[in-house]
């Protein structure tokens, strides 16, 4: 047995629309948009009466995917976490942008939480954190070259 490659991650949000700008801003694209209901999705998801819509979003290149997923049912009354980068669990999804001074300046302009200006690591990269809607953190990472 051997894995080939991560498939997707899946975020569950709670305001669609605004995740998936978000991720555009960043860059990615759609891929793909739909609903699901029914007994398989129950299933695989271990919920019952389970009906979601989804928007996938990858890079133009790219095989791997963010998946949003917004649960129409059952629904979750709690608030989006705001958890600090040292929670435990999965955290952040790190993308390598181009021209991350433009990228950061297009987010701000939009409002994003930027949690430090843009620092440099080594001779390798020029790093930066933010933090989207319903709390989902990004390291955005560009190459030294």
């Amino acid at each position: 047995m051997k894995i080939r490659r991560i498939d997707h991650v899946g975020v569950i949000v709670n305001d669609l629309p605004a995740a998936k700008e978000f991720f555009l801003e960043v860059g990615l694209e759609v891929k793909g948009e739909w609903e699901m209901e029914g007994e398989l999705l129950g299933y695989a998801v271990g919920l019952n009466d389970a009906k979601v819509a989804c928007v996938g979003l990858g890079t133009p290149e790219g095989q791997t995917w963010i998946e949003l997923i917004k649960f129409y049912s059952p629904t979750n009354e709690k608030d989006s976490q705001q958890p600090f980068a040292n929670t435990l669990g999965i955290r952040h999804i790190a993308f390598t942008v181009e021209n991350i001074e433009a990228v950061v300046a297009k987010l701000k302009n939009k409002g994003t939480e930027i949690f430090s200006e843009i620092q440099q690591y080594e001779e390798s990269y020029k790093l930066c954190y933010v933090r989207g809607p319903e709390g989902i953190i990004l390291e955005l990472a560009e190459e030294i070259k």
